[in-house]
């Protein structure tokens, strides 16, 4: 059986790519993805009371933020990362702790916050963790989702994206702790698309790219059912496509449908028909529907 909800996303404001973009084209600032190591906390102990937890909630973490910028020709960028108690809350305003603040360009963004998140206390003395576990219709079962919210700005270019921590325990002995979604070298045009080694492509498209098989990097886990009783799922990994030139299709492929089948992960890649002989840059994100999440970037010397 696999996994058709993800206990941690991405959130990227609408403002990212308005009605008249592709998805998978990259030419202003973006914020593609936001990855947390490690990507699950895992509690030995079962318990809502962060004075258990505390262990757990105050490990340290590093925050990788991949924003492209390829228009702003390396100009500043003003970031500030908070934490809140809402979901729902898309620019953590309710409840609100700032964790980081600083000035960054486009590319890697890397934040290591210690204590962790789950440390953060409200004004009154409160852990943040007991005011989402208020709000939480199941308290805690399936884990403690924290929001992280990341707000970017470059001229007059602002970009709001979410990314959700889980803190969870082990309710059965089975249970392990997420790892990273780590893709294998791509193949481009029927040939390995490996980093560091150029690649050149001319002519009009399209282009095929695939993921080759991942069997055995899709991992099997277990989770408490509402009974508390292990439940065995698989991993359906989904991947995002992106280019500073032409688009994808499809955007995103992979992922698990109603019958439990897994799509194939295989695009093409399609230049415009005016494209001028060019450097294009290459961005392409996995997810493994439970908050672990990674990427590959390549380069292609591309000409008509």
């Amino acid at each position: 059986m696999r996994n058709l909800s993800a206990l941690l996303g991405l959130l990227l404001c609408a403002a990212c790519v308005g009605p008249e973009d592709t998805p998978s084209n990259v030419k202003d600032l973006r914020v593609l993805a936001m990855r947390l190591d490690p990507p699950e906390l895992l509690a030995e102990t079962c318990s809502t009371d962060p004075a258990v937890l505390v262990d757990t909630l105050v490990r340290p973490l590093r925050l990788t933020v991949l924003i492209p910028d390829p228009a702003g020709e390396g100009r500043d960028l003003d970031y500030t990362l908070w934490t809140c108690s809402s979901q729902d809350d898309d620019t953590c305003r309710e409840d609100r702790v700032e964790l980081a603040r600083g000035v960054t360009k486009g590319g890697e963004l890397v934040v290591d916050l210690f204590p962790g998140p789950g440390a953060s206390r409200l004004g009154d003395g409160t852990f943040l963790v007991q005011r989402i576990l208020e709000k939480d219709l199941y308290n805690g079962l399936g884990g403690v989702r924290m929001p992280l919210v990341l707000w970017v700005r470059g001229g007059s270019e602002q970009i709001y994206a979410q990314k959700l921590m889980v803190y969870g325990c082990r309710f059965f002995p089975e249970m392990q702790a997420n790892v990273q979604p780590e893709l294998p070298d791509l193949v481009l045009a029927g040939e390995p698309w490996v980093a560091g080694v150029p690649r050149e492509l001319s002519g009009p498209g399209p282009f095929e790219v695939t993921v080759p098989d991942l069997t055995g990097r899709e991992e099997a886990y277990v989770v408490p059912s509402f009974e508390l009783k292990p439940v065995n799922l698989e991993e359906a990994w989904e991947v995002a496509w992106h280019a500073t030139l032409g688009s994808f299709s499809p955007n995103t492929t992979g992922g698990a449908d109603l019958g439990g089948g897994v799509a194939r992960h295989r695009v093409e890649w399609t230049p415009p028909r005016n494209a001028q002989a060019q450097e294009v840059r290459f961005w392409v994100v996995a997810r493994d529907g439970r908050g672990g999440m990674s990427w590959l970037e390549r380069t292609v010397k591309y000409t008509p």
